[in-house]
């Protein structure tokens, strides 16, 4: 049985989460340099028995694309073609960074810790993907 791995995209970073074999929980997994998310993908596929991946689609809160929306698509298009054995859908990410900011804050972590950008990426990826395990059980 494979898993599900989300993927918040940016241009700077990617985060990154996976689920458990049953498809129930998402839990982060990391945060990497964009550049370096194919590299990833091609070992995570694999090492992982991937399944799916989803991707955060980035919307303005009057649902039009946002200054990375086409980045996303290609990005999706990219997974389409380099996994074709894998099924790759795409999730509204609206609100996710400020949810995920939110979480930070009240997690009682340092402020140098909260402070790192990447973990927001990662959490980010967690909720997206944790969201999409709940549309599937309905």
């Amino acid at each position: 049985m494979g898993k599900i791995l989300s993927i918040d995209f940016g241009l700077k970073r990617t985060g990154l989460a996976i689920s458990d074999d049953q498809k129930i929980f998402a839990f982060g997994l990391k945060t990497i340099e964009s550049k370096q998310l194919m590299v990833e993908l091609k070992t995570l596929v694999i090492a992982e028995n991937l399944e799916e991946i989803v991707i955060g689609e980035p919307k303005r809160l009057d649902t039009s694309d946002s200054h990375i929306t086409e980045n996303v698509r290609l990005l999706k298009q990219t997974l389409e073609n380099e996994f074709p054995l894998v099924k790759i859908a795409s999730l509204d990410e609206r609100f996710t960074s400020k949810m995920a900011s939110a979480v930070i804050a009240q997690s009682g972590m340092k402020k140098k810790d909260r402070q790192q950008k990447g973990l927001i990426d990662e959490i980010s990826a967690t909720i997206i993907l944790q969201d999409y395990l709940q549309t599937r059980m309905k």
